[in-house]
C-alpha cells in the first residue's frame, strides 16, 4: 500500500522537480499541493473537533446519570452520536491519513530513483556495482541517494547510459545537501538546521493546539458555572462528589490526549535524524502550513 502511494507522490514530485529544477524547491511546492488537496479533510476534521467538544458536555451528563448502568450508558451515547450524525471513530481518519503520508513520503525520499524516475532494480544494480568496483562505499539503507550524489562520476564511467542522462536531482538547497543523513554526518553542523527548525515548529504547533483547547475548556467551564448558579444546588455533598469524579475523568482524558499528541512528533523527530534531509524539509514546511491552517480554520470554521 505504501509503495502505491509513494509511486503517486513520486510522479507528482518528479513533475514539479522537472519544472523548477531544484529538489528542495520541488519538495516545498509538493508539500503545498498536498496540503491544499488535504484541505477539505482538514476542514471536516476541524468541524468534527468543535462538534466533539460540544458533545463532551452531554456525554459527561450521561456518564454521571447512568454510571451504575453501563449498557444503558452505551445505548444513550450511541443515540447521541446518531442524533448529531457523528461516528465515535471520526477522529481516527485524520490520524490514519497522516500515518499513510508519513510512511509513503519516507519511501519516496529514501528511494527517489525508484519512485520519481521509475528505475528498476536491475538498472540500479548496474550503478551500485560500478561504484563498488571502483572502491566507493555504498550505504545499505540509502543506496539511491549515493547514486544521485555520484551521478557525474557515473556519467563519465557509463557515457552511453540514457537513464543517467534523465537524472536531474539537484539536492543542493541554499547550501544544504538534502541527501545527507544527520546520523551519518554528525560532524557536519549543517545537517541539524532543518531538523532543529522542524522540532521548533512542532512545539509551536502543539502549543497553539493546547492553547485552543484550554480556551475552549475555559469557555465550557464558564457556561457550566452559569448553569449551576442559575439552577442552584440541592445537595452540596453530592455536588462535591460529582466534581471529584468529573475532575478525575478529565485528568485521565487529558493525560491520554497528551500522550497521543506527543507520540507522532517523537516518532517523526526520530525518523528525521536517520532519514535524508529532504524528508525533514517536507515535515518542516508541512508544520508551518499546518500552523497557518489551524489559525485560519479556527476563525473560519463555525461550530
Amino acid at each position: 500500500m505504501f509503495e502505491f502511494f509513494a509511486n503517486i507522490f513520486g510522479y507528482l514530485l518528479n513533475i514539479i522537480n522537472n519544472f523548477v529544477g531544484n529538489y528542495g524547491l520541488a519538495i516545498i511546492l509538493f508539500t503545498v499541493i498536498i496540503k491544499l488537496l488535504m484541505l477539505p479533510l482538514s476542514m471536516k476534521q476541524q468541524k468534527t473537533m468543535k462538534k466533539s467538544a460540544k458533545l463532551q458536555k452531554e456525554m459527561k451528563v450521561l456518564q454521571f446519570k447512568y454510571k451504575s448502568d453501563p449498557e444503558k450508558l452505551n445505548r444513550e451515547m450511541m443515540d447521541l452520536y446518531k442524533k448529531e450524525n457523528m461516528s465515535p471513530f471520526s477522529g481516527c481518519l485524520s490520524a490514519i491519513v497522516q500515518f499513510i503520508l508519513l510512511i509513503s513520503i519516507f519511501y519516496m525520499v529514501k528511494a527517489p530513483l525508484t519512485y520519481m524516475k521509475n528505475m528498476n532494480d536491475s538498472q540500479l544494480d548496474i550503478y551500485l556495482q560500478q561504484m563498488k568496483n571502483d572502491g566507493m562505499v555504498v550505504s545499505q539503507a540509502y543506496p539511491e541517494i549515493d547514486i544521485v550524489r555520484e551521478i557525474d562520476y557515473l556519467r563519465e564511467k557509463l557515457p552511453e547510459d540514457e537513464n543517467l542522462k534523465q537524472i536531474n536531482l539537484n539536492m543542493n538547497f541554499f547550501g544544504l545537501d538534502l541527501g545527507k543523513i544527520p546520523q551519518q554526518n554528525l560532524a557536519d553542523w549543517t545537517v541539524y538546521i532543518i531538523p532543529v527548525l522542524y522540532i521548533i515548529s512542532t512545539f509551536i504547533s502543539m502549543r497553539i493546539t493546547t492553547s485552543m483547547q484550554v480556551n475552549k475548556k475555559k469557555e465550557d467551564n464558564i457556561e457550566e458555572n452559569v448553569i449551576d448558579i442559575t439552577e442552584g444546588s440541592e445537595n452540596s455533598q453530592n455536588d462535591d462528589s460529582k466534581d471529584i469524579q468529573k475532575n478525575e475523568m478529565e485528568d485521565a482524558m487529558a493525560q491520554s490526549n497528551k500522550m497521543m499528541s506527543w507520540m507522532m512528533p517523537i516518532m517523526s523527530i526520530s525518523i528525521s535524524l536517520v532519514a535524508p534531509l529532504g524528508l525533514a524539509l517536507y515535515w518542516l514546511v508541512n508544520n508551518i502550513l499546518m500552523i497557518c491552517e489551524r489559525l485560519v480554520l479556527n476563525k473560519v470554521v463555525k461550530d
